[in-house]
């Protein structure tokens, strides 16, 4: 069961109040259970990315945990999921080279298995700037890392989903996407246009019970907000109708809940995790 979840769904077989009289909570009990089940995480070793491994770890996924550059820090992480008893293997990629990401795939099903769980959590960054002033490489950078990357996945990954008649595609879009701020047109276009190929992804391969949904952070707080007390930023806060900043873990409890099976009939979805500092129109 996932910790974060605890005491909003319950645990089957605890005693919880309800009014003058106390009630057992019977099996049936909602429940985060990703048990039996492995999850990969692009971008592993990044903040959010930290955030989103621990909490499927915590729901009792085994994890892939995917970096780039930093393989001191999934040594680390990984270290981490040995200690709570997850089984879990560390894989470098190169996320935009096709023949890289085949080579992910060959390596996890031949050291751990195939996945059931992706997250697409990794993107390339870059320095903000206008549209005039703002790089050609910039918006190609940022078209791999959130178009490319996801249409490589789906092509390696997504066959063996097919085959189970199983799966959980779960892409980490944001904010900025509905937004449209100045200074954000390559990240902007990326993500919008990872948005247009998972919407129709979800389509195409949803008669084989696999979802395809994506997850949109506001301005969280991270470790590294956390490690610089910057936690606060009022301007933002006041615009947002919460009248607070929500943190890495609202998100990665997101991610836990499309990955679990109380989410097998939302797919195609575009969730917002901003206190409602932006909200998707019907």
């Amino acid at each position: 069961m996932c910790a974060a979840f605890s005491n909003l769904f319950g645990c089957g077989g605890v005693e919880q109040p309800t009014g003058p009289v106390r009630r057992r909570v019977g099996q049936n009990a909602l429940r985060i259970d990703l048990r039996d089940r492995l999850a990969l995480v692009t971008g592993s070793t990044g903040q959010l990315g930290r955030a989103i491994v621990r909490t499927l770890a915590d729901c009792g996924a085994d994890v892939v945990l995917h970096y780039f550059r930093q393989d001191d820090m999934a040594a680390l992480l990984q270290k981490e999921m040995d200690q709570r008893g997850i089984r879990s293997v560390c894989i470098q990629c190169d996320i935009t080279d096709p023949s890289a990401v085949e080579r992910m795939r060959d390596e996890t099903t031949k050291r751990i298995g195939e996945p059931d769980i992706i997250v697409s959590n990794a993107v390339a960054q870059y320095s903000w700037t206008n549209v005039l002033d703002q790089s050609l490489a910039d918006y190609e950078s940022q078209f791999r890392s959130c178009v490319v990357q996801n249409v490589l996945l789906a092509k390696v990954f997504a066959p063996a989903m097919i085959a189970k008649k199983r799966g959980r595609i779960i892409a980490i879009n944001t904010e900025c996407a509905m937004q449209c701020q100045p200074m954000q047109s390559a990240y902007v276009s990326g993500k919008r246009g990872m948005d247009g190929l998972l919407r129709v992804l979800a389509r195409e391969i949803g008669e084989h019970q696999i979802t395809v949904n994506q997850v949109a952070p506001g301005w969280m707080i991270s470790e590294g907000v956390r490690a610089a007390g910057t936690e606060r930023q009022e301007s933002y806060e006041a615009q947002v109708p919460l009248r607070r900043r929500g943190s890495d873990q609202d998100v990665a409890n997101t991610v836990a809940f499309l990955a679990s099976d109380l989410a097998s009939f939302i797919t195609g979805a575009f969730i917002s995790v901003s206190g409602g500092n932006v909200m998707p129109t019907i």
